[in-house]
């Protein structure tokens, strides 16, 4: 048979409401009848019900956190991030595969169904609307990697996309670098529109194509560049809008007989584990990934417990990480 909440209380000789106190966060109970509870817990091998819990309080503690990037291999890493950063605040995720998806409906409708606290959306090509979607239906939310908007609809962690597209043409202009060219994303994409405006206002006189993967993943960075190569010959150098489609194109110009960074320059975005591998040596942005999972998780727990707290962005600064696909500095 299952331990209960009596059981602990017969064992402690305290009452049911105190040992209910003492397993919920906030709740007064003396330092002395705190103990006899715990080592009566202890003891009996009792876990307090998450659902008990939930049910006496109102609060689920599940966060869904929602993403539509799942082949992007940094996405592991944000993911491990997301989850041990929230369960050492007492939260469990509920993780929302919307790969292929660009209505909030049916994931509003999941995360109501198991009465979820709050929301953080992780994705960079999602759009602010999607994330006002669930504010608009009364769930608290954070969107994280989304696009900063001059007046926020919804709390915004992340970075300055334009800015890094900017930090990118600057980099290839100060190597010498005269036809230069994108490769980013889906074009629909809020970040792959933002990378782009940014290396364009950034490149001055000098004229930029672009060219759009499918998605950011390793096979559509390589099929992106086969395709520029089929049209005749690559720029002498490419701001790509994410690491693992830089390392995708980086396959294809060497399959096609050309050197990185001796005929052709690459710089990514991101800085994920990968690109920092002796065999790819990526120069590229670097993503504060951790601090902005980290300043996540503190703004919906913050807006969890104060639902009308005003929408706020916060964006960190990246910084270039040099490696060896760019020429070096003349």
């Amino acid at each position: 048979m299952a331990v209960t909440l009596k059981d602990v209380a017969l064992r402690a000789g305290v009452s049911r409401s105190a040992v209910s106190r003492t397993f919920t966060d906030g709740a007064s109970v003396s330092a002395k009848t705190r103990d006899k509870v715990e080592q009566a817990a202890r003891e009996l091998g009792y876990a307090p019900s998450a659902l008990a819990s939930a049910l006496s309080t109102g609060r689920t503690k599940l966060i869904g956190l929602v993403s539509s990037n799942f082949h992007n291999p940094l996405f592991l890493e944000i993911f491990d991030l997301f989850t041990r950063g929230l369960q050492d605040r007492g939260l469990r995720p509920l993780l929302v595969n919307l790969s292929g998806e660009t209505d909030p409906q049916a994931s509003l409708r999941m995360l109501r169904q198991y009465s979820v606290d709050g929301v953080i959306i992780a994705s960079s090509t999602l759009p602010p609307s999607f994330a006002r979607a669930f504010k608009d239906a009364g769930l608290p939310v954070v969107h994280s990697f989304g696009r900063r908007l001059s007046v926020p609809e919804t709390h915004v962690v992340g970075i300055d996309n334009a800015e890094c597209g900017r930090m990118a043409a600057r980099t290839l202009r100060a190597r010498g670098y005269r036809s230069i060219a994108f490769l980013g994303g889906p074009e629909a994409a809020t970040s792959t529109q933002d990378r782009l405006a940014g290396f364009r206002g950034g490149a001055g006189a000098l004229a930029v194509p672009a060219t759009f993967a499918v998605s950011y993943t390793f096979e559509a960075g390589r099929t992106a560049m086969q395709a520029v190569l089929g049209e005749g010959a690559p720029a002498d150098a490419y701001f790509c809008g994410d690491d693992v489609l830089s390392i995708g194109a980086m396959s294809a110009l060497r399959d096609a007989g050309f050197g990185v960074p001796r005929d052709v320059g690459i710089i990514g975005l991101n800085d994920m584990e990968i690109a920092g591998w002796a065999n790819i040596d990526l120069t590229t942005i670097h993503q504060p990934v951790a601090d902005i999972i980290a300043s996540s998780i503190d703004l919906i727990v913050a807006t969890v417990a104060t639902p009308d707290l005003a929408p706020e962005a916060r964006l960190f600064p990246c910084r270039i990480v040099e490696r060896g696909t760019l020429r070096p500095l003349p």
